[in-house]
């Protein structure tokens, strides 16, 4: 029934523009853990709530294929810049190509490397939006690093916080990723200095909005 809902969902959602239909099959055929992709509803809910926030500086952790940093980069004004960060540094020209087949491309730096080995350096930039989407084991350290470099009424996006269900299965309770995730819901729900909402799309996903 819920994937009956989610394909009901997809279908009335507005479409993805065709480089994004291309970048959607290119990362199936051609990478490993394809479905680690945003997709077509998520996309177009990032699409939406970044036309709504209008930032003019976004960071992301986890670039992938490129598809979410472009759905993102679609709704930024021309003055905005989002900076992503990849650490796989082999994915390099498949997201740079991904990039120069959009007309937003130009509006997203990439960067590889780690979190940890590059945020510290960046203390001097301050950023209205951060989508956070890399190693579900640094989570809570990942957050620690962009949180300061936020503004008051900033907001963060963390994606597959529900990570397919494996949150409520005991089973899973000792794998790394489903722990990272499982400590920063919980790192979320308890602080005072943020507001968070999760929304059960797709594979989760908690909007924060930084007091």
């Amino acid at each position: 029934m819920m994937q009956d809902l989610t394909d009901y969902a997809d279908r009335h959602s507005s479409p993805q523009p065709e480089y994004l239909n291309n970048l959607e099959r290119r990362t199936n055929i051609h990478l490993i853990n394809g479905r680690m992709c945003s997709g077509h509803l998520q996309g177009r809910l990032l699409k939406m709530l970044v036309s709504m926030i209008r930032p003019k500086r976004v960071l992301e952790l986890g670039t992938f294929s490129g598809f979410s940093a472009l759905c993102i980069a679609e709704a930024l004004d021309d003055d905005a810049i989002l900076d992503t960060i990849e650490i796989d540094d082999e994915l390099e020209d498949f997201i740079q190509d991904s990039f120069s087949r959009s007309l937003h491309g130009s509006k997203i730096r990439l960067h590889i490397g780690t979190a940890e080995s590059l945020l510290p350096n960046w203390t001097d930039r301050t950023y209205d939006l951060a989508f956070l989407d890399a190693d579900k084991r640094r989570y809570c350290e990942d957050f620690d690093l962009v949180f300061p470099l936020i503004r008051h009424g900033g907001y963060i996006f963390a994606d597959n916080t529900l990570w397919d269900g494996h949150v409520i299965n005991p089973a899973k309770a000792n794998d790394p990723q489903t722990k990272g995730i499982m400590a920063f819901n919980e790192m979320i729900r308890s602080r005072t200095d943020l507001e968070a909402v999760m929304i059960p799309l797709r594979d989760g996903l908690t909007l924060i909005r930084k007091f």
